[in-house]
């Protein structure tokens, strides 16, 4: 492990390899310079951020042949300071901190930010770096080894614990248990979160620089999204997210996925496709159709569904044939789409909510519906206890979160007779039910696992790359 800094002054060459280990670059050939003060990092795109403005981001060309690579880094922003140049010139440059590694030895450091572009080194070592730390030995060249721009061609997932993300939160209700807890479990971190009123956010669609505005100023780049879409703005929430996802931003759950979730035609359908197991489920445009498709699915009582619903809104229980033709010729008749589905009677009112992180299910209960009522939504007053769940529900419920392509997911399943069938993939599912009910944190498991997967982008030869 290497030192936290020298014990002893290394012996430099007037040209050294150095390691930025916080930046996430393995090899920057530096320029040592007792004759300047600062030391200097080539970056561009410099932007700060933050709600203390305690952050800055920055791209940077670290391979001097190749300016079509670049790598995108974060850090701590000390301080603002005009620096004279060497040509006599003063600029105003943000001033970060982080850990140089040269000659295996580690030790922190600030650096400032500015443009090197016509510069020969992309990095300039000064005093403030050397003080009594390195002595320089002018006629040679990388005393203290050798490293090659090679790394850059497969570099290594950088390690987020040490990088602050900058995170929005798509929601309207920003009191909501959800959202706060959401927010909560972020700034723990350490990262920086805003939450975003999706319908306030206005867009500007084109070719070369497609970006989001709100209150006449455009958002500031993001990191990672948490898209929070109510079904009332399903379609407006989704053009925001894909505008995201054009602007290269991670979005948790894509646009796509979530606009498969709720078209509950299609979520079934995809199911099915992915041999899901779920109540026998039958749909009809025509009202001359209508007894046909109840025919379909077999004996009273049925499960009208509305495509649009959510929460156990527009869900309907029908307890005969004639009952079930009449619901479904009225919602024809003003042009509402809606499900007719098989009613599962030993499922007894109750339901198993899987809450899917990646490729596990992170916790899990037993939602029971209310006296007199066969929906268990807990927004429609049923209750959730602890429940213990199979392989087999663990199993199906990962698969339905894949087969709409979501990555966060509420999976509702019964069980019946048959065995475990899955009703509704939810992709905006509530926190508060399933972390009072299970104690776990539901809310830090979403934001670890943003952090494994929002990472730093390397474009290189105007491809993208994730690393």
């Amino acid at each position: 492990m290497a030192n936290a800094m020298p014990n002893t002054p290394l012996i430099v060459g007037w040209e050294e390899w150095v390691t930025l280990p916080k930046l996430g670059l393995p090899a920057v050939l530096a320029k040592v310079d007792s004759g300047a003060k600062t030391s200097s990092l080539h970056a561009h795109s410099i932007e700060i951020y933050g709600t203390k403005r305690n952050r800055v981001r920055f791209k940077i060309n670290p391979v001097p042949s190749n300016p079509a690579l670049e790598v995108c880094c974060s850090a701590k922003l000390v301080a603002e300071r005009e620096i004279t140049s060497s040509n006599g010139e003063s600029e105003l440059r943000p001033i970060i901190e982080t850990t140089i590694e040269l000659g295996g030895e580690q030790w922190p450091i600030e650096i400032s930010l500015t443009n090197r572009e016509t510069m020969a080194y992309k990095m300039l070592i000064g005093r403030t770096t050397m003080a009594d730390k390195l002595v320089i030995e002018p006629q040679a060249s990388c005393l203290n080894g050798e490293k090659s721009f090679d790394v850059y061609d497969d570099l290594p997932v950088a390690d987020s614990s040490d990088r602050q993300l900058n995170i929005a939160v798509l929601s309207r209700e920003p009191n909501n248990y959800s959202t706060r807890r959401l927010v909560e479990a972020a700034e723990e971190r350490g990262h920086d979160v805003t939450v975003i009123d999706t319908l306030r956010c206005y867009m500007s669609i084109n070719a070369d620089s497609p970006d989001i505005h709100i209150d006449g100023h455009p958002l500031p780049a993001f990191d990672a999204v948490i898209p929070r879409i109510g079904t009332s703005i399903t379609f407006y929430g989704m053009a925001v997210v894909r505008q995201f996802e054009m602007m290269g931003v991670y979005c948790l759950n894509t646009s796509s996925a979530i606009g498969c979730s709720r078209d509950k035609l299609f979520a079934h359908q995809l199911l099915a496709r992915k041999k899901v197991p779920m109540p026998n489920t039958g749909f009809a445009h025509s009202p001359k159709d209508t007894k046909s498709v109840i025919e379909l699915i077999g004996k009273a009582p049925f499960v009208l569904k509305l495509l649009e619903g959510t929460q156990g809104k527009g869900v309907v229980l029908a307890e005969t044939k004639k009952a079930a033709e009449s619901v479904m010729m009225a919602f024809q008749n003003i042009a509402a789409n809606i499900l007719v589905q098989e009613f599962v009677p030993e499922a007894k009112g109750a339901d198993i909510r899987l809450f899917v992180v990646g490729n596990k299910v992170l916790a899990a209960m037993k939602r029971q519906a209310g006296e007199g009522e066969f929906r268990s939504n807990l927004h429609m007053g049923g209750h959730g206890v602890k429940v213990k769940i199979t392989p087999l529900e663990r199993k199906i419920a990962v698969r339905s979160a894949k087969a709409l392509g979501l990555r966060v997911a509420g999976v509702d399943i019964l069980r019946t007779a048959n065995g475990p069938e899955v009703i509704e993939v939810n992709s905006s599912p509530g926190l508060e039910g399933i972390e009072t009910v299970t104690g776990k944190d539901v809310a830090g498991t979403i934001v670890d696992y943003i952090e494994r997967h929002a990472r730093r982008i390397m474009y290189h030869s105007g491809v993208n790359k994730s690393v």
